[in-house]
């Protein structure tokens, strides 16, 4: 199945309107009741390609393609009404995800589970997660810009209205942005500690001593441990000192909320920035790469450009543009760390917790990708890193058929629980569970990244046809009854007969869908990479074309009008053509000179002809 993002997204947001606009009213629950998160998912899979690929924007009504306007026209009207209603969507999101007492509320409601036979209390329904701040980042992010642009053409009421909403916004950005920097941790431990032991037995893959082992996690590392000792202070100011003993091993990045050792950030004067932290300061995977992808789009050079931070904000983004390049550094030494195999080829993934999964693999592999993006990438690493994709995709049953019974089809459903350590301490309830059932979405997503960087032939080669396979694995879970076009049957592919059809939309699966298709966009969008062998095979036939034009340019005198001449002038503009493409397009140069050797044999097969008549 081949992976078409353009028609694919206007897919979703035709499926999007159906199930959820009546004409009178928006829906926003689905397969679980409405909460901060899935809100924020949901109009993510509208305001995500809207603002992210230019051919989907909604913000400019006179400039919206004839497919956008055809698609989403029919139930919300004309193009400028489209923006309107757009405005009003946003207007509920605040309104519906707003406290009594004005402030941003970013509760995870029913996406949290009891690991107990007693449900969650009603208290712990308004714990926050780090999901929550993560999606909220990125939605207030994408209506910024909306709105920045949309405000152009607004009059009257309207340009009041999205004035206020810019306002309700960016406080909820400053809150989510706080949280995020709350929520990171730097987790020390003693190297003859369980802890310590997991560690170091998931780093040595070459049977090293232990003694060397710690040397070369400290040198490897050292660079990370000082800069988060000097840079990362704000809001974990104690953790940090921990770090001074060097004897310690340590991990960083993203709790599952506030820690519970966070510091206030004290240049945050508004009444906002969560709840006391109570997460086990402790990073888990999940959260971390949920984390980092917020984050990537608040750092993006974009974002500085259009200037829609303030002061406070801008603080907020550096010390979280810190986070983020240190904890993408951390993880992707840690997946690479020896001169042998990887840690992060020996799958599955185990943390320092003792816990292993498979989903803990793919999530390394993420952060690495992650990293490789915003560094420059080797082939090395992006050649290893594929042979772990394949690995992955065949351990999850997405290239391969699943058996009665697998034990892998848990990793898409139910999907893999993670314990929420701390939620236990709110209205003494039972220990919380999250659970990540996005498999398949995370794995088409970062093997859409990875082909983006790669410039060797049977990687890239190998990236896609994977991609392939696994954007066909994610239509059989496609939703064909109810909201159809939307996600997620897993039954569509490990169901048995009497299973029964899900109809109602899990913005959880679709938003990542809809990630995945932003992520194509942008791979098919970058130039082709001009691979060594093809501008080898290209500048072999240029020569070739140039001599034998040459050589029949030898036979033509200055004033020659005749059609032979005009051909050789075509042959001479598409070698200088070819000429100017050969560094960067490898295969434009090569186009262009076999249309010249086409021309060149044109005219040897004439004379070939011409010689053939005269000697009969």
């Amino acid at each position: 199945m081949r992976i078409q993002p353009r028609q694919q997204i206007l897919d979703v947001w035709r499926a999007l309107v159906d199930a959820c606009w009546d004409e009178k009213s928006w829906r926003w629950d689905g397969v679980m009741p409405a909460n901060s998160i899935s809100d924020s998912e949901q109009l993510l899979c509208l305001l995500y390609p809207a603002t992210e690929i230019e051919t989907f924007a909604l913000d400019e009504p006179g400039r919206m393609e004839e497919d956008v306007v055809s698609v989403l026209g029919g139930k919300l009207g004309d193009p400028k009404q489209i923006g309107t209603f757009i405005v009003s969507l946003l207007e509920e999101y605040i309104e519906h995800n707003t406290r009594e007492d004005g402030q941003p509320n970013f509760s995870a409601g029913s996406y949290l589970r009891s690991g107990e036979k007693r449900e969650p209390t009603e208290e712990q329904r308004k714990i926050e997660v780090v999901d929550s701040y993560s999606m909220s980042l990125t939605v207030c992010m994408a209506g910024l810009r909306f709105l920045r642009s949309f405000e152009r053409t607004a009059l009257g009421r309207l340009k009041d209205r999205i004035k206020e909403l810019s306002g309700q916004l960016s406080t909820r950005l400053t809150a989510a942005m706080t949280g995020l920097v709350r929520s990171f941790v730097v987790n020390t431990v003693r190297p003859k500690s369980p802890e310590g032991q997991a560690m170091l037995g998931m780093l040595n893959q070459t049977g090293m001593s232990e003694d060397a082992l710690l040397q070369g996690v400290r040198s490897s590392l050292s660079r990370v441990r000082a800069r988060l000792r000097s840079d990362v202070t704000l809001g974990q100011e104690e953790t940090v000192k921990e770090l001074e003993d060097e004897t310690l091993l340590f991990e960083c990045g993203w709790s599952w909320g506030i820690a519970r050792d966070a510091s206030p950030v004290k240049f945050v004067t508004e009444n906002i920035g969560g709840q006391t932290g109570i997460a086990d300061p402790r990073p888990y995977l999940y959260f971390t790469i949920v984390a980092l992808d917020g984050i990537n789009d608040l750092v993006s050079p974009r974002t500085g450009e259009l200037g829609l931070l303030d002061e406070t904000q801008h603080r907020l983004a550096q010390a979280l543009r810190t986070r983020w390049e240190l904890t993408q550094r951390y993880w992707s030494t840690i997946a690479r760390f020896g001169s042998g195999g990887w840690p992060l080829e020996d799958i599955p993934w185990r943390t320092s917790d003792g816990e292993q999964s498979d989903y803990f693999s793919l999530i390394v592999s993420a952060v690495l990708i992650q990293d490789l993006v915003a560094r420059t990438a080797s082939d090395d690493d992006l050649t290893r890193a594929v042979a772990i994709f394949d690995e992955l995709a065949g351990r999850g049953r997405i290239i391969r058929r699943a058996a009665g019974d697998d034990p892998a089809v848990q990793l898409h459903t139910p999907g893999v629980r993670l314990t929420l350590r701390g939620s236990e301490a709110v209205d003494s309830g039972p220990v919380l569970q999250w659970e990540v059932s996005d498999f398949s979405a995370v794995l088409l997503k970062r093997m859409l990244q990875a082909a983006r960087l790669s410039n060797n032939v049977a990687a890239r080669d190998k990236l896609m046809e994977l991609s392939k396979l696994a954007m066909q694995h994610l239509d059989r879970r496609m939703l064909r009854a109810g909201a159809a076009g939307l996600w997620d049957d897993p039954a569509g592919v490990f169901g048995v007969n009497g299973d029964p059809t899900v109809t109602e939309p899990s913005w959880y699966m679709t938003e990542r869908v809809v990630e995945c298709l932003v992520a194509a966009d942008r791979t098919y969008r970058e130039p082709p990479p001009n691979w060594t062998e093809l501008q080898t095979v290209a500048r072999v036939t240029l020569n070739t074309a140039e001599h034998r034009f040459h050589q029949e340019m030898l036979g033509v005198s200055i004033d020659d009008k005749s059609p032979r001449r005009k051909t050789l002038d075509r042959v001479e503009e598409h070698i200088d053509e070819a000429r100017q493409q050969i560094r960067e397009d490898a295969a434009t140069t090569l186009v262009h000179t076999l249309d010249a050797l086409r021309e060149l044999d044109g005219l040897a097969t004439g004379r070939r002809d011409a010689t053939r008549n005269l000697s009969t």
